[in-house]
């Protein structure tokens, strides 16, 4: 019974599998087609949803073409209208000419008419003219051309007279006036301004206390009066005159250099060659400090302000500048002085005056103007440092090298005569002279090696000092010749020139 049982119930068990079996596949059936049926719904919304985006797409699409091409077309007819504008304005233009041209043509037809008509009345007038004159030659026996003579001559002989009666009333009449207003401001300007004139030359005399100093200036083998000549330029001439020694030299700066070295040398007691060097090496920056003091006193005696610094030193230059018997800065003052006071009794800037007349000679002191006058050279001087134009053309004018354009030209230029009182003829012979010796200097500096070059004796010596690094003991002698031939093709001189080349080595160190 038992496997019977147990038959039976996996029969069952079998049949109950199947039928759950069949009904799930039925279920699963019915659950896909379920499922296919709500995709192909979905499917069918997804889609209608789809076509309605893209319905919209290309009617946005078509919106935003349809209004490019509206804007488009507004362009175009805008561009059209402005065409059609500029066609009427052309239109209304060649209008306009053409009708300007017709009337024009009126005109020139009007003109023509009156032209012609014009030339007939001159015809006319011609032919009258001529009758009439043709008649007054019958009456008067005359032709028109004597006729014509005879009035001419009457007039001008007729005006002659009166002109010159008139011209000699005018004459006399500013004679009178003219040359007593003149001969007060002149007499009254020397008078107000008289001055004393210092004399400069070219030789200058250091007095000592005994004849024995002269040995230590002079020192062993000569070397004391060489190293003191190198160092300034200046020729020492030591010779029997008692208690004095001679400083010659052109440059009257260098001789006070050398005077002033030589009384602290000789105060001091110790002359040997490198004492020399420091001595007039401090004696030089002394006497530039005491130029421009004495510039600036100048300056300030006068009332002249705002002058630039070298303009100043320049100034204290002059002092050791002679002009033909007068201390340079001297006659520059007093021809500031009279020029201030005959510009204030003329009327006119006696500041800018006495401005030019300080400075009307600074041209004799300055060393880097080449070939030009000192009149010009002090023009472009002043020019360079910024002074008012009536200034530097009052400067430039005083011997007439450019035109005078301010009445400031002719006060300083007389105010010049005035204080020098000196013939022309000798302003040439002494300004060559101090020309010729700083060309001179200036053609030995131009060679390579050269350090520094003094003309002495008057021009009858050049002393050439040369670096001994630079030239040799054999070069010395064909730079001399150099020089001497050089010389003689540039320059025109009297006698002749001494050149003396100087080499010399140096050793100095010093113990700490």
């Amino acid at each position: 019974m038992e496997p019977i049982t147990i038959i039976i119930a996996v029969s069952a068990l079998f049949g109950g599998a199947a039928v759950t079996i069949g009904i799930q596949k039925t279920l699963l059936k019915n659950r896909i087609a379920t499922v296919i049926s709500e995709a192909e719904k979905e499917a069918e919304v997804i889609k209608k949803d789809k076509m309605l985006q893209a319905k919209e797409k290309f009617f946005q699409l078509k919106s935003d073409h349809e209004k490019v091409i509206n804007e488009r077309n507004q362009k175009i007819m805008q561009a059209e209208n402005r065409i059609k504008q500029k066609e009427a304005d052309l239109q209304r233009k060649h209008d306009e000419s053409q009708r300007e041209k017709n009337a024009l043509e009126k005109q020139k037809e009007v003109l023509a008419n009156q032209i012609a008509l014009n030339e007939k009345k001159a015809e006319d007038l011609e032919k009258t003219h001529r009758l009439q004159v043709e008649q007054l030659e019958a009456i008067s026996g005359l032709s028109a051309h004597d006729a014509k003579e005879q009035l001419i001559e009457s007039l001008k002989a007729e005006a002659r007279t009166e002109a010159m009666s008139l011209v000699n009333e005018i004459m006399d009449e500013a004679k009178m006036t003219a040359n007593k207003e003149a001969k007060k401001i002149v007499v009254q300007t020397i008078q107000r301004a008289a001055s004393e004139h210092v004399t400069e030359n070219s030789v200058s005399v250091f007095h000592i206390e005994s004849d024995e100093v002269k040995g230590r200036i002079i020192g062993r083998e000569g070397r004391n009066i060489r190293a003191l000549e190198a160092a300034t330029g200046i020729e020492i001439v030591v010779d029997d005159t008692p208690e004095a020694i001679i400083l010659s030299g052109f440059d009257p700066i260098r001789r006070e250099v050398a005077r002033l070295s030589l009384h602290q040398l000789v105060t001091d007691g110790r002359i040997h060659p490198a004492r020399i060097e420091e001595v007039v090496e401090k004696t030089r920056k002394q006497v530039e400090e005491e130029i421009l003091e004495i510039g600036k006193r100048a300056a300030i005696d006068l009332g002249v302000h705002g002058l630039h610094l070298d303009v100043i030193r320049h100034i204290g230059k002059m002092k050791y500048r002679s002009s033909y018997g007068q201390n340079l800065l001297q006659h520059s003052k007093e021809t500031a002085r009279l020029s201030g006071i005959m510009a204030a009794e003329l009327g006119l800037n006696a500041k800018l005056a006495k401005r030019a007349g300080l400075l009307h000679d600074i041209g004799k002191v300055i060393e880097d103007e080449g070939e030009l006058p000192h009149a010009l050279a002090g023009m472009k001087f002043a020019e360079r440092y910024k002074e008012r134009p009536e200034v530097c053309n009052a400067i430039g004018a005083h011997h007439e090298e450019v035109e005078m354009e301010t009445l400031l030209a002719p006060i300083v230029q007389i105010c010049d005569s005035i204080s020098g009182a000196r013939p022309g003829a000798r302003r040439e012979v002494v300004e060559s002279y101090i020309k010729r010796l700083k060309d001179l200097e200036s053609i030995a500096l131009s060679y390579p090696g050269v350090i520094k070059t003094y003309a002495i004796q008057a021009g009858r010596e050049l002393r050439v000092i040369v670096g001994a690094e630079k030239v040799t003991d054999t070069d010395t002698e064909m730079l001399s010749m150099n020089i001497a031939k050089k010389i003689q093709e540039e320059m025109t001189y009297p006698g002749q020139v001494k050149i003396t080349v100087i080499r010399e080595t140096r050793s100095v160190n010093y113990a700490k």
